[in-house]
């Protein structure tokens, strides 16, 4: 535990709980001190300067994010704002027909970043990037003699073909539990947003993939219609076109999570393997629309038998 940093910013002697941790190694420690609480973030293998600018970025439109009480880049650490347990995660578990008011909270959400100019800093996530993304799809998920290649030519093809000409910022890791619910906030600041740190600028339709086609819940296909339709018109998109980009964008999400599941497995990491059915059912969801129908029965040959729990 960092006491030097946390001397400094005067929270060394508060209570300390764990909180869950991700993927990515990053350590999570809420600190409570008298009616205070904080959250500590510790990135021993990732840098936190894409945190703080990503941060700074969504602050200034006026969106929900942690405030940052301290922060030291060399030693990849964050001391934050607590935004609390309400995950929507969490709040859509515990009442299902919560859905709609958090759904549209999130379509306003993410229509107000959409709606601001991409930052100079955000790197492109285009068809070249999301393509060579899925390489630990082929490398860990695809079977021995699959046609990855042919895959692989196929997903650029029809993401460039599919792509159009807009682009945003990309938070790329916007799911259920990175969201956190905030009722007492107005309009799109009742989202508080979590784990930012990875935005790209990609494609509008890839954070409602995210968030709906989520690895660690079941969307219904109503409930996924019904917000890419609401989205659409609230954003004045065609929800045709839309839709076509948008299946492109969850299958190649899908896919990639498939092959970082695979490569966390053979790690010794195999929790994650319970995703599994729920993930390769997004896929076949999204295999059904003629956008991506080219790439139906190659794919399948790929992945066939891919591995589960």
């Amino acid at each position: 535990m960092p006491e030097t940093f946390l001397s400094r910013a005067g929270w060394r002697d508060a209570t300390r709980t764990d909180l869950a941790g991700d993927a990515s190694g990053r350590r999570y420690t809420r600190l409570l001190r008298g009616t205070e609480s904080a959250v500590l973030m510790e990135s021993p293998d990732a840098a936190i300067g894409p945190f703080l600018t990503v941060s700074a970025h969504f602050d200034d439109l006026g969106l929900s994010v942690p405030r940052i009480i301290a922060s030291s880049e060399p030693q990849g650490l964050i001391l934050m704002e607590d935004l609390g347990d309400d995950t929507f995660a969490r709040v859509i578990a515990a009442d299902p027909a919560a859905e709609t008011t958090l759904g549209e909270a999130v379509i306003q959400c993410v229509a107000t970043w959409q709606a601001a100019k991409v930052p100079a800093w955000a790197a492109a996530y285009d068809a070249e990037a999301m393509t060579a993304a899925l390489e630990p799809a082929w490398t860990h998920a695809a079977q021995p003699a699959g046609p990855t290649e042919e895959c692989g030519r196929l997903f650029r093809t029809l993401l460039e073909e599919h792509g159009g000409d807009e682009v945003v910022l990309v938070h790329r890791d916007f799911q259920a539990v990175n969201l956190v619910w905030m009722p007492g906030r107005q309009d799109a600041r009742r989202v508080g947003l979590l784990d930012f740190q990875d935005a790209l600028a990609g494609h509008p339709a890839y954070d409602l993939a995210s968030y709906l086609q989520d690895a660690r819940r079941d969307v219904s296909p109503e409930t996924e219609a019904w917000m890419l339709d609401r989205f659409c018109t609230v954003t004045g998109r065609d929800r045709d076109a839309f839709g076509g980009a948008y299946a492109l964008q969850s299958l190649q999400r899908n896919v990639r999570i498939l092959g970082l599941f695979a490569r966390l497995a053979e790690r010794g990491r195999t929790g994650y393997l319970a995703h599994v059915p729920r993930v390769r059912g997004y896929v076949e969801r999204s295999l059904r629309h003629p956008a991506a129908a080219p790439l139906a029965d190659p794919l399948r040959a790929c992945l066939a038998g891919q591995v589960a729990a």
